[in-house]
């Protein structure tokens, strides 16, 4: 069939009920396409009912009809037979469903009856909080109670209008889409990682919950969301969320699409829609403050690469520099999203790091045991599923290139739970119960003492002397500089020559009295440079007295070098020979009072280096390096770089790295010289991690000091009465520590890993 030609000035809606005939019937995923950039290019508002209605009908049809469950069955049959059991279906003959103009209109004049019990906005008239809770309350009362669970496929308008479904995103879209179709232009969406609600106003800074969150039915419409962002939940980032503007709010429309077709399957055709219209939401702009998107567009681009010059990894990194640009870094999922994509690379120093630095953003909020269900899945399934399995794989090899000699990522897995443990404090619930405390014991207990012990940690207290001393040492020189200045305004124009403290106190120190001369003249042999020029000593014996004291009182200082400085003496004087050279024909011109002529100076360059000149250099050198080091061990360690890839490294370079790291939880502090022990005690690390008595600091008060000192006496008392190694205490340390830990919000059992998407062929 023939395509229809569309003007491109034609408008897909106009948001009074009368939609464009001539935009349909759409065929395929490029007219789906087409019709979406003119709605978000036209000038004109997009609508989001049409939209949503749109891919919602193409979504359920592909997902969820007869016919995809029967195409689904038949691919699984053949796959089965073909591979012996692979869960990768290879293909999909659902056709790509047809959306006629009829379908669509009749869904969007019965939501247009929907909302005709709410009235209409006069003129320039913004929208109420009674307002929005009257269009959520007639969304709300339609809907089929069954359907209040989060279950796939219910997050767009074809859901509801066709079956009375919605998830809690779906609920917030349709008043929001409901609110737009009524007229009131002040009603906006807002996103959090696992919640939305409806921001309004001029200046849209009222907030109203419209849905509810979780898997009961206990709805918060009406409600403000500042209490939650007062309790410090995840849920609701800190009032942080992303706040969407029109062509945003048609990106979580795509975004929200669920391309799963079974559980380990994923629908080919809702993928490509998906793709394609990320790729043009992004490059229209309205991507880059919507982290999350970003992310779910760099998913689709791992599995199937359809852009030839941004890969999925720029795309991940796009939605971490978002979260930090527009939100202060208080968003999870991107750097999940990174880790998760490196270690499926099998780069997994990258993937501690990443991990690491989304610990550091939830140490930002307070545990929250219901609001906060799926980032713990998430965390724990980190923690007690990939992390111990990329343990497992690389202590299988232990080469030199495992991950297991290098020291930062030792210092990344304590950042990780340091995050995590400073997320616990003050909740009412615990987190980290016997099922975090035995992963993590066996983490730990993978990497030797010599690698555990380069990782060099500070508590925040050590940080804030260090950056106090800093500050009053800058304070200190700026004073001292300005002095100075005023010292040199103050002498400007005298003649008379200033003589420096050192060289006073030098001159002051040599027998040039005529008395002096002339009692030791019996006795000693006269310089003849100090009697010509008036440098240096001024007798012969007294000279080389002095030199051979220098050279004992340098032996002992080279001694104390580091074994790098000292194998490579001979080489560095070597290098420095001719520099050497140069140095003392320049010293020796200008001891001559500058007089020497030209000549004299190409035959002092052109004398060859003797042994003698040799070691002087290499001793020269070897002290300047020994100064060096010694100061630089006062000086904080700089950031490290990003880790490069597998074969990008060099593993001696790795293993002389000191990372520096700052623990700020109670647990993990009270851990330190555990973690740097030569010899793990597993007893006292399983106590500590599983301790409840940091937790509710808030609510104990004073009482919480007392239990705090009682369970790091106990910790303190078997540390230091063990003997036993850490790797024979293992499983006693665990038990140990189930008296005191706390049983898990859902038990014992381990959130399922989350499946790679597989793309069928």
């Amino acid at each position: 069939m023939s395509t229809v030609t569309r003007s491109a000035s034609a408008s897909p809606m106009a948001l009074n009920g009368i939609i464009d005939a001539s935009l349909f019937p759409l065929k395929s995923t490029a007219d789906v396409v087409n019709l979406f950039r003119r709605a978000l290019t036209s000038g004109i508002e997009p609508d989001l009912t049409l939209l949503s209605i749109v891919v919602g009908y193409i979504e359920l049809s592909l997902t969820t009809g007869e016919a995809a469950s029967q195409a689904a069955a038949a691919a699984a049959a053949m796959t089965q037979a073909a591979t012996g059991g692979s869960d990768v279906i290879m293909g999909n003959s659902v056709p790509f469903p047809v959306v006629t103009h009829e379908l669509i209109a009749g869904l969007y004049k019965k939501f247009q009856t929907i909302l005709s019990v709410v009235e209409k906005p006069k003129p320039h008239r913004q929208a109420t909080r009674e307002i929005i809770k009257k269009v959520s309350d007639v969304i709300w009362n339609s809907l089929i109670r069954s359907s209040y669970k989060d279950r796939a496929h219910l997050q767009n308008l074809y859901s509801y209008l066709s079956g009375n479904k919605l998830d809690c995103f779906g609920v917030a879209l349709a008043v929001v889409a409901g609110c737009q179709l009524l007229g009131y232009k002040d009603v906006r969406l807002a996103i959090s990682e696992d919640h939305a609600w409806v921001v309004f106003g001029q200046k849209r800074v009222e907030t109203i919950e419209v849905t509810w969150h979780g898997k009961g039915s206990e709805d918060k419409r009406g409600q403000d969301i500042r209490p939650g962002i007062e309790s410090g939940s995840w849920l609701y980032l800190g009032g942080l969320a992303v706040v969407c503007e029109r062509g945003m709010e048609v990106a979580a429309i795509c975004a929200a699409l669920n391309i799963s077709l079974t559980a380990n399957s994923d629908c080919v055709e809702v993928a490509e829609l998906q793709q394609q219209l990320l790729w043009l939401l992004y490059d229209l702009g309205h991507l880059k403050r919507y982290p999350m998107a970003l992310g779910t567009l760099g998913e689709l681009e791992e599995i199937h690469r359809t852009h030839g010059s941004i890969t999925c990894e720029q795309l991940y990194r796009e939605a971490i520099d978002s979260a930090r640009t527009h939100y202060r870094n208080h968003h999870v999922y991107p750097y999940t999203y990174q880790g998760n994509y490196y270690n499926r690379l099998l780069k997994y120093r990258d993937a501690f790091a990443a991990w690491a630095n989304a610990a550091d953003v939830i140490r930002l909020y307070t545990y929250q045991c219901r609001d906060d269900e799926e980032i713990y899945k998430e965390l724990l399934d980190i923690a007690n599923e990939l992390i111990p399995y990329v343990m497992k794989t690389e202590s299988s090899g232990h080469s030199a290139r495992s991950i297991l000699r290098d020291a930062e990522v030792f210092a990344n897995l304590l950042r990780f739970y340091d995050g995590i443990c400073q997320w616990e404090e003050d909740s009412l619930t615990p987190i980290l119960h016997i099922g975090w405390a035995k992963p993590l014991v066996n983490n730990i207990t993978k990497f030797d003492y010599d690698i555990r012990s380069q990782v060099v940690i500070k508590l925040p207290e050590d940080l804030e002397a260090e950056q106090a001393q800093a500050a009053a040492l800058e304070a200190k020189e700026a004073a001292a500089a300005a002095a100075a200045a005023a010292a040199a305004e103050a002498l400007e124009g005298n003649n008379n020559t200033v003589v420096k403290k050192d060289e006073k106190t030098k001159s002051s120190e040599l027998p040039t009295t005529l008395a002096d001369l002339t009692a030791a003249c019996g006795e000693k042999i006269l310089n003849p440079d100090f009697l010509l020029q008036g440098g240096g000593q001024p007798f012969a014996e007294q000279k080389q007295q002095t030199t051979v004291g220098e050279a004992d009182s340098t032996e002992p200082h080279n001694n104390n070098n580091n074994s790098n400085s000292n194998n490579n003496n001979h080489h560095n004087a070597e290098k420095e020979a001719t520099k050497t050279t140069t140095t003392t024909t320049a010293s020796v011109t200008t001891s001559n009072g500058g007089s020497g002529s030209s000549g004299s100076n190409s035959i002092a360059i052109q004398l060859p280096v003797t042994s003698e000149a040799s070691h002087q250099a290499g001793q020269t050198q070897t002290q300047t390096q020994t100064h060096i080091q010694n100061q630089s061990q006062h000086k904080e360690a700089k950031p490290e770089p990003e880790a490069t890839a597998p074969d990008d490294y060099d593993p001696f370079e790795i293993m002389l790295k000191r990372p520096v790291i700052a623990l700020y939880s109670q647990k993990m502090k009270g851990l330190k010289d555990l973690l740097l022990a030569e010899k793990l005690n597993t007893h006292a690390i399983s106590l500590q991690v599983t301790a409840q008595s940091v937790a509710s600091r808030k609510v104990r008060g004073v009482a919480e000091k007392q239990s705090a000192a009682t369970i790091s006496a106990t910790i303190t008392a078997i540390a230091s009465s063990s003997t036993s190694s850490g790797t024979e205490g293992g499983v006693g340390g665990a038990a140990a520590g189930a008296s005191l830990g706390a049983s898990s919000p859902g038990g014992d059992s381990i959130a399922a890993s989350r499946p790679k998407r597989t793309r069928r062929e």
